[in-house]
């Protein structure tokens, strides 16, 4: 008797440990060029995945507000894994650091501030080869918060051939000069900022957006509320297709409860 509850207490630990396994992230250390010093990408998959000949799966890629892995507005990795998003979704999540406060923009001068560069051209090929993702446009996913959200936008509508939609909470979506929040080091100059500015991108993109389903979303009410009653208003008036969530007012934070929000929404009709 002893021996057959020793038995299911090893198996009951066993199948514990492969749940924690499965939930965990897979860690990829990366050296480029394009940073100024090593980061990591890090992966979570969910627990069951595709055999040879099935479906690959999609991939979101939750972008960072904070340098390295720092977690002052809240931690990213663990808001996923409590929501346990990559088996709800049936999706591959990457969340990559950078080893400078991220505003997803390529500096005009120091070639280990590119920012753009570095998740096109060392991210996104890294989790291709070693994961078993889509390497379509509409299998690639983004989303982000305050920095993060703006550049979740900016990458969409500097790359509309590459990713699909684009998620934003809580972001600064009308700034018009890099001279707050860590911006101006990033972009380096007023006229690069102006080739990642919202609104310039927003006019320039306008025709093609028109003719597709929505493929921004602005989400949440927070610090920059203003700013995002002030985009809705523009995309109204422009005639471009977008998800607008308000709700409650909400923390401005991984954590405040709108991730699984966008997440609902990125992966609604996904072809």
């Amino acid at each position: 008797m002893h021996f057959i509850l020793n038995r299911l207490m090893i198996l009951a630990i066993l199948v514990t440990a492969q749940h924690v396994m499965a939930s965990d992230a897979v860690i990829h250390q990366l050296s480029s060029e394009r940073q100024s010093a090593p980061v990591s990408v890090r992966v979570l998959l969910p627990d069951h995945l595709p055999s040879e000949g099935e479906a690959r799966l999609s991939v979101v890629f939750v972008l960072p507000v904070e340098a390295v892995d720092e977690v002052r507005w809240g931690d990213a990795l663990a808001e996923v894994q409590k929501l346990d998003l990559p088996n709800q979704h049936n999706v591959v999540c990457v969340l990559p650091t950078f080893s400078d406060l991220p505003w997803y923009a390529d500096h005009p001068e120091d070639p280990h501030l590119q920012q753009e560069a570095f998740l096109l051209h060392d991210v996104l090929p890294l989790v291709e080869q070693k994961h078993p993702v889509r390497q379509d446009r509409e299998g690639r996913l983004l989303v982000g918060f305050s920095k993060s959200g703006c550049g979740a936008w900016s990458l969409l509508l500097r790359h509309p051939d590459m990713f699909y939609r684009a998620a934003a909470f809580d972001a600064p979506l009308m700034m018009d000069t890099p001279n707050k929040y860590g911006a101006g080091p990033i972009f380096g100059t007023t006229e690069n900022f102006r080739h990642y500015q919202l609104t310039n991108l927003l006019e320039q993109r306008a025709d093609s957006l028109r003719d597709t389903p929505s493929r921004l979303m602005l989400i949440g009410n927070g610090n920059f509320q203003p700013q995002h009653l002030q985009m809705h208003d523009r995309l109204e008036s422009s005639m471009i297709p977008h998800t607008w969530i308000v709700g409650d007012q909400r923390e401005h934070s991984w954590h405040s409860g709108w991730l699984s929000e966008a997440f609902d929404w990125l992966m609604e009709k996904n072809p």
